[in-house]
């Protein structure tokens, strides 16, 4: 196989390797990179956990794990090269003993290159103390070679929380050795957003509040908690999709061109975002944001229990499962212009996907035709499952007489024959080059928590109620409560009918 450019050598070190998120998603794209080609001869991968495997029964689990995702398709000798990267060190990642024995496994030979990247495949509650260990035996130090953290989301439970965290590793870590990851920002298409923003000059003049009416930014499942019910429970959906996720995505749609796509300079752009969101007081939450949790209901032609009923979770449980918020960025180019995010469990469809709303033309220019009310043009950017760009416009329709109707200019992001990535990939990748523009600063996080935390502990304080809304539905019907006008509606995928 031809091989195109191939990163730096290192070794890949992998807290939590036989945990969820390494089976789904860590191997199967570190795979994925194999069979690119990606990666250096002379990379390597240590999985780190408390099972007792050798690297023979490490290669074996693996080998499941990729041949789940390939569906069938695994790469024998592909594979088999990918498997001569392998190795595993069993211990115990809270217990001081381990780091040493760790230390010499990495260093007493020249097996694995001096270069480490450390990924955190773990509990947000055990970030602070695996690095303190790491630090303690000098495995964070760099001479001549590089290391690197990676930390998974969420960073914190809230603003002090978070702030709490950062001065823990802060100690021990420079900020360009933290690589918080984000996966959503590891799409294509949320990076589309970029390209279809700085790239097409039509849209620039256009971008800003005397032409757009209302932005929305939508993360809907049809899944429920599943597995996840502990960690759902104590998170909920403003926490694990707006706080994180959303808000990232509002940044791309709204921030100001940087001067460059060099990670500085995108990230100081988004920080500006974050900085301008006018602050919600105590008293403000119910204006601007809203909770719900998912009742009975179908999801297809199959029925589903309520959020209540689902295994691990507390009967007497007001955690939300879905979430709106209302927000206006107060700078020259968006103030006044509402912002609406959401997100949902066991809703009616899975879809992410960004709706920005024009404004009406002046309706005079055609007085006394039978033109009705001329509908408003919608910039529709469709991030999974449909990777597409639509532009709603309204035409003449055929015949004699002066009518319209809405057309859409749709373009698929996606050819038959383009190469599938999955968001991992790219981000593994980006560590080991050292490239941070699509990992979060630590500015980000706190500005994006300081957003959010006072409608978190108004909701923490409000234990008797909650709203639901059956599974299967579109949310429940009070969320348009937030809406800055009456005309405004939740835009449900790319046809203007389920609009």
């Amino acid at each position: 196989m031809e091989k195109t450019t191939m990163t730096d050598t290192c070794t890949y070190v992998i807290f939590g390797a036989t945990g969820n998120l390494s089976r789904v998603k860590l191997m199967p794209a570190l795979y994925r990179l194999e069979v690119a080609g990606r990666l250096s001869d002379t990379t390597r991968i240590l999985l780190l956990g408390r099972r007792p495997w050798d690297r023979e029964q490490t290669i074996s689990e693996v080998r499941e794990w990729v041949n789940a995702k390939a569906r069938g398709r695994l790469d024998e000798v592909v594979f088999k090269r990918f498997s001569q990267r392998l190795d595993y060190f069993k211990g115990d990642l809270t217990g001081q003993e381990m780091y040493p024995r760790l230390k010499s496994h990495l260093t007493d030979s020249s097996a694995f290159p001096e270069n480490i990247a450390f990924y955190m495949a773990i509990s947000p509650a055990e970030f602070g103390v695996v690095i303190e260990r790491l630090n303690d035996v000098t495995l964070l130090e760099e001479g001549h070679s590089w290391r690197r953290v990676v930390i998974e989301k969420p960073f914190g439970y809230d603003l002090e929380s978070a702030q709490a965290l950062q001065r823990r590793i802060g100690r021990h870590l420079r900020e360009d050795q933290i690589y918080r990851i984000d996966h959503y920002l590891g799409k294509g298409t949320v990076q589309n957003v970029l390209v279809f923003r700085f790239a097409n000059t039509m849209m620039e003049p256009l971008w800003n509040r005397n032409y757009i009416d209302h932005i929305q930014i939508t993360h809907s499942e049809t899944l429920g908690v599943g597995s996840r019910a502990h960690f759902y429970d104590n998170a909920g959906a403003m926490r694990d999709m707006i706080q994180s996720h959303l808000l990232q995505l509002m940044t791309l749609v709204t921030m100001e061109p940087p001067v460059s796509m060099e990670a500085e300079s995108l990230r100081d752009e988004k920080v500006k975002v974050l900085k301008s969101v006018r602050p919600i007081s105590h008293n403000a939450v119910h204006a601007y944001a809203f909770r719900a949790q998912y009742g009975e209901g179908m999801i297809g032609n199959e029925k589903v229990s309520g959020y209540l009923q689902e295994e691990n979770i507390p009967a007497d449980s007001v955690t939300e499962t879905y979430a709106a918020l209302k927000l206006y960025i107060d700078n020259w180019r968006w103030r006044g212009i509402p912002i609406y995010l959401r997100t949902g469990k066991r809703l009616a469809e899975t879809q992410s996907q960004v709706s920005i709303c024009f404004r009406h033309p002046p309706q005079q220019f055609f007085r006394d035709t039978q033109v009705e009310r001329i509908k408003q043009n919608w910039v529709l950017l469709g991030i999974q499952p449909c990777e597409c760009l639509r532009v709603e416009m309204t035409v003449k329709e055929p015949g004699l007489e002066m009518r319209t109707r809405q057309s859409s200019l749709d373009a698929n992001l996606r050819e038959t024959e383009d190469i599938q990535t999955d968001a991992y990939e790219e981000l593994l990748l980006d560590v080991i080059d050292g490239d941070r523009s699509l990992f979060l600063r630590y500015d980000e996080v706190e500005y994006a928590w300081r957003v959010v935390d006072p409608i978190l502990q108004r909701w923490s304080m409000e234990r008797d109620f909650i709203h639901t809304y059956p599974a299967g539905s579109w949310g429940p019907e009070e969320s348009r409560f937030l809406f800055e006008k009456e005309k405004h509606r939740w835009r449900h995928g790319l046809d203007p009918e389920k609009g």
